[in-house]
């Protein structure tokens, strides 16, 4: 009778102690448990299902940690995590003070690269492998990139800098699954897919491999026959033209094609023989048949338990913000035919699912590349369309330059509906949108829109959508305080706040969803309460009169303080020659981890009870009400 493997793995050492036919017991092992952990926890399952085998068998052939490992984007590590030493603690995976879930330099050694934004994979594993190179050091560097990933730029110009560099022992594996958060797009996608459609080619491989693979000399000439079949078959892969030896198809979920394939890669590397590149074919969700069925749903589900799988609650949730924009991009569309959707490959993510189904020739999903959809935004704009951007602020930093110099520089009329802005919970500090406020406002012809509720966040996208120049509305994860909102697309006016509560000596001036926990900090401060709605243009005269009124003022913010709203509050309060003294309340100088969102405002003074506490420590006893 067979025992359990999987307590006795305390590190990859253990497991290559391990036999082959003890290997596929031990996947099935790491499976169940991914599967039990995340059933409880909640976090991305079919990803992680779906890389089982290919992390047993990377760690059964390469020296970990001091060959280096770079997942890419790391949500597909936590067998990774259960094999490196950390399965007792995958029961607090994403959760305060728990494992991240994803790679993280100083949660572990194994981790060589902290990763969770996509196609950086090859990059880092390319400056490590020539790191080594310089110290002498005889080190392998591999990049585990997904499919999705792929679809980069940042991906190819990593693989155009390494191909150069004969020497370099770097290991690039496509973990193609067909399949990243959205449905794969574009060239690549197809391409893969005709790779995979070689029959011939993959046919000839397992003949050599199953007749010729036990005997070692007969393995080598089937190997330079394979490399005849490929340029007969597929002449000269797209990778091979980066410079890099491609090897694959092969079938990811095999151990028995993976850690041969392997080691002759790593023995190749170890002779210096220039960038290697793996091609493996999963599937997500391999091993449970409800995520194979619906990987997407099953993408990164919260809990619920495994016999059963994903079941809708009894009572409907309420409608977040992200629903909030997916109807009114359907309804906007409807009323103009000019609007077009774009997205970074987070249809889902970003609730664009109805509007690709209704109007599919304006919707364009352009795989993960970012700067390329704020580019394409901006050119479709240049041709008298109107172009919505749908992306998660944390993402749109990486277009950053596109937004200054293609659509603001020519002051265009885009729309960034920023999703995520502020803290994401369970994602941590990878994830955050903590900062676009701050490197929004900064740029000249950008306006900055906070929705204080749900229906203000229909009514500020109506606001932006009318204006010819961009605006970006940012909201946060999930849902708010529940306001309906109206059916009408009428628009909040343009640069202007208002006064939601009137007190004495106190103005609390509230950017975005805090308004509400400000307005239970003012009762008992008996402060006024300003509903400020845009970060930029800030409504001065509002301002004026606010500041004229009170003794002193407080921002509050879920948000960067340095550079983020009450900061542009101080600067017009400074232009204006008014003296006050201004408290900012937001976000600290620094990253904060994952946890449960409503504890991490609380930790960071953020809700009701933190704001009326800062305002007391700061101004002291509040003159009670007449």
């Amino acid at each position: 009778m067979s025992t359990n493997l999987l307590p006795t793995i305390q590190s990859p050492a253990d497991l290559r102690a391990l036999s082959r036919a003890q290997l596929k017991q031990l996947a099935d092992e790491v499976r169940a448990c991914v599967l039990d952990n995340v059933s409880r926890t909640g976090g991305h399952l079919s990803s992680n299902l779906g890389t089982v085998e290919l992390t047993i068998a990377l760690h059964y052939v390469f020296d970990t940690p001091h060959d280096r490992l770079v997942w890419d984007v790391g949500h597909q590590t936590y067998p990774h995590k259960i094999l490196t030493g950390r399965r007792e603690r995958m029961p607090t995976l994403r959760q305060l003070d728990g494992l991240s879930g994803f790679p993280k330099r100083d949660e572990s050694e194994y981790d060589a690269f902290g990763t969770a934004h996509s196609s950086t994979s090859i990059s880092a594993a390319l400056g490590m492998a020539l790191a080594a190179r310089q110290k002498g050091e005889e080190r392998k560097a591999v990049a585990i990139i997904g499919d999705g990933a792929m679809t980069a730029g940042m991906a190819f110009e990593a693989m155009n800098n390494a191909g150069v560099e004969r020497d370099a022992r770097l290991l690039v594996v496509l973990n193609d699954n067909d399949m990243s958060i959205s449905p794969p797009v574009g060239a690549l996608n197809r391409y893969l897919a005709q790779l995979m459609s070689g029959q011939f080619y993959a046919a000839a491989k397992q003949v050599g491999r199953t007749m010729l693979g036990p005997v070692p000399p007969l393995f080598e000439l089937a190997k330079r026959l394979e490399q005849g079949a490929k340029s007969v078959v597929a002449h000269a892969t797209l990778f091979e033209k980066f410079g890099f030896n491609y090897v694959g198809p092969i079938d990811g979920h095999d151990l028995d094609s993976l850690i041969p394939t392997l080691e002759n890669i790593r023995d190749l590397m170890a002779r210096q023989a220039g960038p290697q590149f793996l091609h493996v074919v999963t599937k997500k969700g391999q091993g449970y048949k409800l995520a194979e069925a619906d990987p997407v749903a099953y993408h990164g589900p919260g809990k619920f338990d495994p016999a059963v799988g994903l079941v809708k609650p009894a009572t409907p949730p309420k409608q977040t913000f992200t629903q909030v924009f997916g109807q009114w991009l359907c309804d906007m569309a409807a009323q103009d035919e000019r609007l077009v959707g774009i997205t970074p490959a987070m249809r889902e993510g970003s609730g664009m699912v109805a509007f690709h189904q209704r109007y599919p020739g304006r919707y364009y999903d352009v795989g993960i590349a970012e700067q390329h959809a704020v580019t394409f935004a901006a050119g479709l704009a240049c041709e008298g369309l109107k172009p919505v951007v749908a992306i998660y602020s944390t993402f749109l930093q990486r277009a950053y330059d596109q937004l200054i110099h293609d659509v603001a520089l020519q002051n265009l009329p885009v729309v960034f509906a920023l999703d995520r802005a502020g803290l994401v919970g369970a994602d941590g500090a990878t994830h955050a949108g903590n900062y676009d406020i701050a490197y929004l406002r900064c740029i000249p012809n950008m306006s900055v829109a906070c929705p204080a509720d749900e229906r203000e966040c229909r009514q500020l996208l109506s606001a932006a959508y009318g204006q010819n120049h961009p605006v970006a509305v940012r909201y946060p994860r999930g849902a708010g305080v529940g306001a309906t909102p109206l059916d009408s697309l009428d628009a909040l006016p343009f640069g202007k706040g208002e006064i939601r509560r009137q007190g004495q000596r106190i103005a609390i001036l509230a950017f975005g969803t805090l308004l509400y926990p400000a307005l239970q900090a003012a009762e008992p401060l008996n402060a006024t309460v300003v509903n400020m709605r845009w970060a930029k243009p800030l409504d001065l005269n509002l301002l004026r009169t606010v500041a004229e009124g009170h003794e002193a003022i407080v921002t509050v913010e879920e948000g960067s303080v340095m550079g983020g709203a009450g900061s542009a509050v101080a600067e017009a309060l400074q232009a204006m020659r008014l003296v006050r003294p201004v408290l900012h309340l937001g976000l600290p100088d620094a990253f904060i981890d994952h946890g449960d969102p409503a504890r991490l405002l609380a930790m960071q003074g953020l809700d009701a009870p933190g704001i009326e506490a800062a305002v007391r420590q700061r101004f002291g006893t509040p003159q009670a009400p007449a």
